[in-house]
């Protein structure tokens, strides 16, 4: 294997939380957490430049991986960091909002629901960052809301 076959594995796995024997998109989630606590002390451009650049390695690696692994492999993972990420935008402090906002993540992300379901179909690693892209967004604005929701009620 090549130096850029076994960088791309290393990202697209994140650094292993894909080889997970159970549920690693679920693991690679909660692997996201200190990257997350790091990056959150970032301005939001910083911050949402960070995704970008996150997203970006997410396509090339998991492209690459994809030609040797096969379609949309359970390994990759990257997708679900990208994801969390994104969920977690708002930048929250306290533990039980950015488990919230990881929870949605989750399920946006297993049941896919339309639009998010349709963006699987894009080839290459386009097709495996983009579903969770799009259900981080979702994500995001749900978390939103329910804050909003809960803040009412206090």
């Amino acid at each position: 294997m090549s130096f850029l076959d076994a960088s791309a594995r290393m990202i697209a796995t994140f650094f292993g939380a894909g080889y997970a024997p159970a549920a690693p998109g679920t693991a690679a989630t909660f692997a996201t957490l200190p990257l997350y606590l790091l990056l959150r002390r970032l301005s939001l451009p910083w911050y949402l430049l960070s995704i970008a650049f996150v997203i970006l390695l997410g396509v090339f690696s998991s492209g690459r991986m994809e030609r040797h692994w096969g379609k949309d492999p359970g390994k990759v993972v990257i997708d679900e960091v990208a994801g969390t990420l994104i969920t977690l935008s708002a930048r929250p402090a306290g533990l039980g909002e950015i488990f919230l906002g990881m929870a949605l993540f989750r399920v946006f992300d297993i049941l896919k629901p339309p639009p998010v379901s349709s963006l699987e179909r894009l080839p290459g690693g386009a097709g495996i960052m983009a579903d969770d892209v799009a259900a981080g967004i979702l994500s995001a604005l749900s978390a939103a809301l329910i804050g909003k929701g809960m803040k009412r009620r206090r």
